[in-house]
C-alpha cells in the first residue's frame, strides 16, 4: 500500500500554522490550522486524511493542506483522527464529527465565516467528510457548506468494476483494501455495511450538502465514487463530478511528481474556490 507520508507533497506553502486540541468523545483531538493571507474572515475547509483509518496523520497531509490554504485562500484545519487497529469503528467517525462541530462553535475565533464551512477528505478520509455531512444533516445540526469528497472510499467491500480491473499494481492494491477494512472493523461489532463506515449504504443521501467530487482513472475505487455521486445527484443533491482519467488513487498527495498529478490538484484547488467563493 502506497504510504501517505511519502516525500512527494511538494514544497511547503509558506502560511501562518496552528496547533489546536479540541475536545473529543474519548481523548483531546489534535488538529492543525492553516491560515490564509488576509485579515477578513474566510471561508474554511475541515480536512480529514485518507490512510484507510490505519495510516495518515498531520504532517502525512502538511504539504497538501498548506498548499489549499495558500491557492484557495481558506483556513483549513486539519484532524487527527485516532486510528485503526488501535481504535476500531466507529472511532474515527466519532472524532471527525466531534472535531468539525466544534470547528462550527469556534469559527469567529478561527477567523472563519461561520456561513461557509466545508468538510472534505480523501480515499477513508473522503469517507469520513461524506460520514460527517449525513450526521449533521440527521442532527439537524450546521451542514457543511460542501463536501470535498477525493476519490471517496464509499463502500468497504462491494466489488467492482474498476476494483477487478486495478486490483495490482496501481498504488492502491485489493489486497490493501481488503487488510484496512479488516484492521478498521474486525471485532468493532459493526458490519462493513453499516452508513457509518459506508456511506454509500445509507437509506438516504437526499438533503446533503453541495458535492465537489474527484475520482481517478486508475483507482481501484473509481466506480464507487462515481455510483455515490450519481446516487447524490438523482437524490437532488448539487454534485459536481470530476473524473481524471490519466491519474490513480492517491495523486493528491503526488503533487511533487508533476505533470499530472500537479495538474489534478491545480484543478481541485480551483473547483474549491469557486465552489467556496460562490457566498
Amino acid at each position: 500500500m502506497y504510504d501517505t507520508c511519502m516525500a512527494f507533497g511538494g514544497e511547503s506553502a509558506p502560511v501562518r500554522v496552528d496547533e489546536l486540541s479540541i475536545p473529543g468523545p474519548a481523548n483531546p483531538i489534535g488538529a492543525r490550522h492553516y491560515w490564509p493571507a488576509g485579515t477578513d474572515p474566510a471561508p474554511a475547509l475541515v480536512y480529514f486524511h485518507g490512510g484507510g483509518y490505519v495510516m495518515g496523520d498531520l504532517d502525512c497531509y502538511d504539504a497538501l493542506c498548506r498548499l489549499i490554504c495558500r491557492e484557495a485562500g481558506v483556513h483549513v484545519i486539519s484532524v487527527d483522527y485516532r486510528l485503526a487497529p488501535a481504535h476500531k469503528a466507529p472511532a474515527a467517525v466519532d472524532d471527525c464529527y466531534a472535531a468539525y462541530r466544534w470547528v462550527t462553535e469556534h469559527a469567529a475565533e478561527l477567523g472563519a465565516r461561520p456561513d461557509r464551512i466545508a468538510v472534505g477528505g480523501d480515499s477513508a478520509g473522503g469517507g469520513l467528510a461524506a460520514v460527517v455531512s449525513r450526521l449533521t444533516r440527521d442532527d439537524g445540526g450546521p451542514l457543511p457548506v460542501l463536501q470535498l469528497l477525493l476519490y471517496p472510499w464509499t463502500d468497504m467491500r462491494t466489488p467492482s468494476r474498476s476494483r477487478t480491473l486495478f486490483a495490482d499494481g496501481f498504488v492502491l492494491c485489493q489486497h490493501d483494501i481488503d487488510w484496512c477494512a479488516d484492521q478498521y472493523l474486525d471485532g468493532s461489532g459493526i458490519e462493513d455495511t453499516d452508513p457509518r463506515v459506508a456511506p454509500m449504504r445509507a437509506k438516504s443521501v437526499a438533503g446533503l450538502p453541495p458535492a465537489l467530487v474527484f475520482t481517478a482513472g486508475f483507482d481501484p475505487l473509481r466506480d464507487e465514487g462515481n455510483r455515490y455521486a450519481a446516487a447524490m445527484a438523482e437524490a437532488g443533491v448539487p454534485v459536481d463530478l470530476r473524473q481524471l482519467g490519466s491519474l490513480m488513487h492517491g495523486f493528491a498527495n503526488f503533487n511533487a511528481l508533476g505533470g499530472g498529478c500537479s495538474r489534478g490538484i491545480a484543478d481541485m484547488v480551483s473547483a474549491l474556490t469557486a465552489h467556496l467563493r460562490r457566498g
